[in-house]
């Protein structure tokens, strides 16, 4: 299905988007509520770019905590 480790990365990113943007979340009010910058959503919902840490914030702050632990663990 996947190519590239860029590609798993981006579909990760879109997906998050789709998750967010269906719990009608902006991405300025996500960055207020997870302490994790603007610029750092649009980075990674763009580009796939994020730290560890401040993916694992956003996946608390969105309630997708199970979605995450399953990828991982």
């Amino acid at each position: 299905m996947f190519n590239s480790s860029e590609e798993i990365i981006l579909s990760i990113s879109k997906k998050f988007k789709r998750i967010r943007r269906s719990k009608k979340i902006s991405q300025s009010d996500l960055a207020i509520r997870s302490g994790v910058s603007f610029g750092t959503i649009k980075r990674f919902e763009s580009k796939g770019e994020i730290s560890l840490h401040s993916l694992v914030k956003l996946c608390i702050t969105l309630n997708i905590v199970d979605d995450f632990k399953n990828i991982i663990i």
